[in-house]
């Protein structure tokens, strides 16, 4: 699916997560693993929904029950969701989101530094030259 990856709604995203984590499964198996689930009919139409917007395909069947795998890898999603929660909160820009991260304490010092290793990793080692000060 490359570039083209779908717009999914937040209970789409988490019934593909549980997907994700089976490999393969049928919707009663994702709807007994959700945790408060709605209606096993609702979670079906979900499976129909991410069908059709070409997230998951049909693998097979086990017994009468059909069996679903995803369609789209994981690293691609949170790459397409984190692009998407950029342009809308913060004009596409990453240190905006970091700050606010930080200010929640949903990342540290020593995230920072991994951080910036993977940066300068993917750089070439360009920016290996930076460090991140202690306070």
């Amino acid at each position: 699916m490359g570039n083209n990856l779908p717009n999914l709604s937040r209970f789409e995203l988490q019934c593909l997560k549980l997907l994700w984590d089976h490999d393969e499964a049928s919707a009663r198996q994702i709807h007994a693993a959700l945790p408060d689930p709605p209606s096993y009919s609702t979670v079906r139409k979900i499976f129909e929904r991410l069908e059709q917007k070409g997230a998951i395909e049909r693998a097979g069947k086990d017994g009468r029950a059909v069996l679903y795998r995803s369609r789209v890898s994981r690293a691609g999603m949170v790459r397409k969701e984190i692009g998407r929660l950029l342009d809308s909160l913060f004009d596409g820009a990453g240190a905006p989101l970091l700050s606010h991260l930080a200010d929640m304490r949903a990342v540290d010092l020593k995230d920072l530094r991994e951080l910036e290793r993977e940066l300068a990793r993917s750089e070439g080692d360009s920016g290996a030259g930076r460090e991140v000060e202690d306070d």
